[in-house]
């Protein structure tokens, strides 16, 4: 079997500049109006234009950027359509893992879920970073709490996506405070420990989530 060499110096540098991209957006150095073209930032960044080319077709692929007409990649506005896969995706996965935690039913595992969520929300003149940094703590420990790897990855998959913060960025245009919702509800759902009454609270908390965000996309000029 003949293997080829694997460059991992590239494969380093171009996840470098994927992850100041990502960075940049979430900081808002990146808007709407910039255009993002890969001679300027290897320059900038003193690299080659391969490693810059590279993260610009991942953000391209995740749905974070499109082609410009002019040139270069400008953000790109998600859908309706990509909101609710997204949402759907979600609603699988911390469905599941509501059935798992409710089943186990540990009052140890609730008291620190408690703590967790109140630790979060604990913020002071919160920025859209903010909020969503604080959900994704929230929701994600709920999924390391049913202790399931898969899960968890698949977890990781989507919020780690920088579509996932670009999309959240919409609901600047709402009461941006309702994205937090009623985090200690999901633990009263889970304290139940039924299953089918879990998933249907996470659910609906997840749809909430959906129909916030559809309203801030259609409020976006």
């Amino acid at each position: 079997m003949a293997l080829r060499s694997i460059t991992t110096q590239r494969r380093r540098l171009a996840d470098e500049v994927y992850d100041q991209l990502v960075n940049a957006i979430m900081s808002r150095e990146i808007g709407p109006d910039d255009r993002l073209v890969q001679e300027k930032l290897a320059a900038e960044l003193d690299i080659s234009r391969t490693p810059v080319r590279e993260a610009l077709l991942r953000l391209e692929k995740e749905g974070v950027l499109h082609l410009a007409n002019s040139g270069g990649f400008r953000l790109a506005k998600i859908s309706e359509e990509e909101t609710l896969e997204l949402y759907q995706a979600r609603a699988a996965i911390e469905g599941q893992a509501a059935r798992i935690l409710a089943a186990r039913n540990d009052p140890a595992e609730m008291k620190q879920l408690r703590a967790t969520i109140r630790e979060n929300e604990k913020l002071s003149n919160p920025s859209t970073q903010d909020y969503f940094a604080a959900n994704r703590s929230i929701h994600r420990a709920f999924m390391e709490m049913a202790g399931n790897r898969f899960l968890l990855e698949m977890f990781d998959m989507i919020w780690g996506r920088a579509m996932a913060f670009h999309l959240f960025a919409a609901i600047e245009n709402t009461d941006i405070a309702k994205s937090l919702g009623n985090h200690m509800a999901l633990v009263d759902a889970l304290e139940t420990g039924d299953r089918a009454t879990a998933l249907e609270v996470f659910t609906a908390h997840i749809q909430d989530g959906f129909e916030l965000h559809l309203d801030g996309i259609r409020r976006t000029p």
